[in-house]
């Protein structure tokens, strides 16, 4: 009994012993630590392309700052910019008078990337002629110079470009200015007359709802046999657009119907609609008609079918658009 409470007694002092040796190791470490952190300080050291480049003591704070200037920029109309390598961190313990540089380490990364920009060009015929920041911009100047019926717009486009150049912008109520081409209208000889309709001739030389005041559609699809113009020594008032008999002939514009039927002449069986503001247009050698004289009808609106009646070699639509009873080119306005 006796060996047996000397063996617990031996057993305890070894325990304290080790308990006191681990506490002196602790409040040596801690004195140690201590001592390291009033000289000593933790920090990354950061090397790009493999060579020094400075210290951070916030590795993940910098690193986000290079990510988001990578993927945004710090400017506008960047598209992207390309790094061609990213620092590399190791850390270290450094001596408290070793100062970090984060902008600058930024800077250098930065320096090495490539930027490049997005905007947009103004074309004329394939030509880049102006340069607009947004896409909105861009589309806005296309819109406008449409609603004032520049007679070059279909030579006017526009284009998203990224460049490591970025171009001068300009202003877009100066580009429409620039770019807009008004369109003009040539009175033809007053000497010049139909053979069978006894009306002077109008030509244009651009295409322009601005003449007219109305939008048209086309009132029948087909291949075109006929153009206005000269024609067996006499001048064709119409256009004449070949389809099937029984085809629908859609009314070109809303209007009103002014005459429907035949009046014996060469246009057999037609219809005539005015469209206010002097604008007719006339619809000739149909099959059938299904609409009556002072009716209304909208813009599409079924008004005849397609025949070869009047004098006339094979089904075929004569269409004629009249300016103040003056015949014009149909195909200023619609089958381009």
């Amino acid at each position: 009994m006796f060996k047996i409470l000397r063996n617990i007694k031996n057993i305890f002092v070894h325990v304290r012993s080790t308990l006191k040796f681990i506490f002196l190791v602790m409040i040596a470490t801690i004195i140690i630590i201590g001592i390291i952190s009033l000289v000593y300080k933790p920090m990354y050291s950061v090397s790009l392309n493999g060579e020094f480049i400075g210290y951070t003591t916030n590795k993940s704070k910098l690193q986000n700052r290079i990510n988001e200037y990578i993927e945004n920029g710090n400017g506008t109309n960047i598209a992207f910019i390309d790094v061609q390598s990213l620092p590399e961190y190791s850390l270290c313990l450094l001596k408290k008078e070793n100062k970090t540089n984060d902008d600058e380490i930024f800077e250098l990364v930065k320096n090495q990337g490539t930027v490049y920009y997005k905007y947009y060009a103004i074309v004329e015929d394939t030509a880049e002629k102006y340069y607009v920041s947004t896409k909105e911009e861009a589309e806005d100047i296309i819109n406008k110079l449409k609603e004032k019926k520049s007679t070059n717009i279909n030579d006017i486009a526009y284009t998203q470009i990224h460049s490591t150049e970025l171009k001068e912008f300009s202003d877009t109520e100066a580009v429409i200015s620039e770019l807009y081409v008004k369109p003009k209208v040539v009175i033809a000889s007053t000497s010049a007359y139909s053979a069978y309709r006894g009306e002077k001739i109008i030509s244009t030389e651009t295409p322009s709802s601005e003449v007219l005041g109305i939008g048209l559609i086309k009132p029948v699809y087909g291949t075109i046999t006929s153009r206005y113009g000269e024609r067996w020594g006499n001048t064709h008032t119409g256009l004449d657009i070949a389809a099937p008999t029984g085809t629908t002939i859609a009314a070109a514009a809303a209007g009103t119907v002014t005459f429907s039927g035949s009046n014996g002449g060469g246009l057999g069986y037609f219809i005539k609609i005015s469209h206010g503001n002097g604008v007719e247009t006339v619809y000739a050698h149909c099959s059938q008609l299904y609409v009556k004289e002072g009716q209304t009808v909208a813009q599409g609106e079924a008004i005849a079918a397609v025949g070869s009646t009047g004098n006339s070699t094979g089904p075929h639509l004569h269409l004629e658009i009249r300016l103040n009873g003056t015949a014009q080119n149909p195909q200023l306005y619609l089958y381009k």
